[in-house]
């Protein structure tokens, strides 16, 4: 057994809202004496040298981006001995309230190969029509898409995204959360 000393918070995005989110979870996590790396998903090979894991993903049509579930996939094992914690962004409008959204990443971790978070926290996230890509430009086009016609907006709560991240980091250094690995 030892104490929590390395954190990788890794992320999927496709538009950069949940790169900016990780960036500032890790960064709380520095500031609160843990030490923590931003890293894109897809770019993590391997767990080796870290000691807790924080992923971050965005909800798209109820499932965690390709790139997170990859890495859960890739990484089964090395998880069941690592501290997990998971945030996902999930409504565009604060008005929608977090609840579905929330359930919705419940839904999506039920399905994937990956031990039961230690923390998980949802926040609303950003939308910019400007910077859809062509498939997802032609969906938020088609007059049924909650995106239909909807203005570009950033309802992201950062004190809220820091506040969890301050929780998150007395959970894995301020309380010694104690990692015990399997033999």
């Amino acid at each position: 057994m030892r104490t929590m000393t390395q954190v990788l918070v890794a992320y999927g995005s496709r538009y950069g809202t949940t790169r900016e989110v990780a960036e500032s979870v890790a960064a709380t996590l520095q500031e609160r004496g843990v030490s923590a790396e931003a890293k894109p998903a897809r770019e993590v090979r391997s767990l080796d040298g870290y000691d807790g894991v924080v992923l971050g993903t965005p909800l798209y049509m109820g499932m965690v981006h390709r790139d997170v579930r990859a890495l859960l996939e890739r990484n089964r094992e090395a998880l069941a001995e690592r501290t997990l914690a998971v945030f996902a962004l999930g409504p565009i409008k604060a008005e929608d309230g977090l609840d579905a959204s929330r359930e919705q990443l419940f839904t999506a971790l039920a399905k994937t190969p990956a031990p039961t978070p230690v923390a998980t926290g949802v926040f609303v996230g950003a939308y910019d029509p400007a910077r859809l890509g062509l498939r997802d430009r032609l969906l938020a086009a088609l007059p049924a898409s909650p995106l239909h016609g909807e203005p570009a907006h950033d309802e992201r709560d950062w004190e809220a995204i820091r506040r969890w991240a301050i929780e998150l980091s007395d959970r894995l250094i301020g309380r010694r959360l104690v990692v015990f690995r399997q033999r």
